[in-house]
């Protein structure tokens, strides 16, 4: 074998150096919102499972009886012989919960978007996209070969004036998460929609941190802002709220039946195990028969918000998700912080460059349906104590 990757090494101590290199290393899920790592128990403030489903007993059953009766793996694509009688509920339940005719199932959320995406556009047309749009969102407007622009949401007339530009492409698509994942808040639905509808263009929405926690339903951020008949595709995740994993599309049958034929990430994957989509059947009944634990997790956020903003944290006040970004801007600071964190027990993300911007380093911090008002209030002051040394020791 040539030695042709000594370039690998010298890239990794290249990463080192700038504080952002990655290891793996071991957490052990528990129920209740803690985890187990290097032996010792932690309260998670780290993970997406908001709404504790991923744990919750009757989820459990549902996956373990699936396993029992049809296997651990769906043994080929969903286009050969994958789809199981799991796989069909679960598109109907689905279906049925989004209001939509039919509903699709992907291997993962990064799939569907992607799938998506490179299906409805390509080198004939034009996709925009927004500045802070998850990865599986900008890989796919990548791959599609659309013309593509990045705007910011802040300045939309900026996107007006270049859906006016595109005018004679032959496709136009609007790309944007409904809650971003670094920063917690908010797409303005509404406007898009206005945008959309005044330039011809299609609107595609990624509601993966919004399903099951936004809307009186629980169905997402469409819902919450009410405009899910004016959102072409919406694309949602089994793997966040709902407890379990994988992604899906819902939509017209006609929708459905044209990714069916042409969204090769769709096509070419082995499709989910049917336990998985037995556990996320599950998961979804609970979404749509307790509505109480999304209006307990909001409100827990609401407050958990504004002890931020009143601690005077670097925070970003419009957020309105289950995810706190606490803004340190130095990558080994954000390291360094998470760590002492960890040591009172309790565990969150340190978020460096390339997952957001440089100079936006940052905790990323999560609520879970799990986290009551006493466990919230010693994080806050664990926060709150850890940031103050970090100041004192800058």
């Amino acid at each position: 074998m040539s030695n042709a990757l000594p370039w690998i090494n010298e890239e990794l101590d290249e990463i080192e150096r700038r504080g952002l290199r990655r290891r793996r290393r071991m957490v052990e899920p528990l129920p209740g919102g803690r985890c187990r790592i290097d032996g010792r128990e932690m309260w998670n403030f780290a993970g997406n499972d908001y709404l504790s489903l991923s744990q919750d007993p009757r989820v459990i059953a549902a996956a373990q009886q699936a396993a029992a009766e049809a296997g651990t793996g769906a043994t080929a694509s969903a286009l050969i012989c994958g789809r199981t009688q799991w796989h069909a509920r679960l598109e109907e339940q689905l279906a049925q919960f989004e209001g939509t005719e039919s509903a699709l199932l992907f291997p993962t959320g990064f799939a569907a978007n992607m799938g998506v995406i490179v299906a409805v556009v390509g080198r004939e047309d034009a996709v925009f996209s927004d500045r802070l749009n998850h990865a599986s969102l900008v890989d796919g407007c990548r791959l599609s070969k659309a013309a593509l622009t990045i705007y910011d949401r802040n300045y939309l007339s900026a996107l007006g004036e270049a859906l006016s530009a595109a005018s004679s492409v032959r496709r136009r698509l609007i790309v944007t998460d409904s809650i971003f994942s670094m920063d917690g808040d908010a797409a303005p639905l509404a406007d898009l929609c206005e945008l959309a509808e005044s330039h011809d263009a299609m609107l595609m929405i990624d509601e993966a941190h919004a399903t099951g926690v936004f809307g009186a339903q629980g169905k997402g951020f469409a819902e919450f802002a009410g405009v899910e008949d004016r959102v072409h595709f919406r694309v949602g995740t089994l793997s966040k709220a709902v407890g379990a994993s994988g992604g899906f599309v819902s939509g017209s049958q006609s929708l459905i039946e044209w990714l069916w034929n042409r969204a090769r990430p769709q096509i070419f994957s082995t499709a989910l195990p049917p336990p998985v989509c037995a556990a996320s059947c599950a998961a979804v009944d609970i979404i749509r028969t307790e509505p109480q634990r999304r209006a307990e997790l909001l409100q827990r956020c609401t407050d958990f918000r504004a002890a931020l903003i009143a601690e005077g944290f670097a925070t970003i006040p419009a957020a309105v998700a289950p995810i706190f970004p606490i803004l340190l801007d130095d990558p080994q600071l954000a390291v360094q912080t998470a760590a002492a964190l960890e040591e009172r027990g309790f565990l969150v993300g340190a978020i460096r460059p390339p997952s957001v911007p440089p100079g936006t380093s940052r905790l990323r911090i999560t609520l879970s349906w799990a986290h009551d008002r006493r466990v919230i209030e010693d994080f806050t002051t664990a926060l709150s104590d850890v940031l103050r040394d970090v100041a004192l020791g800058s």
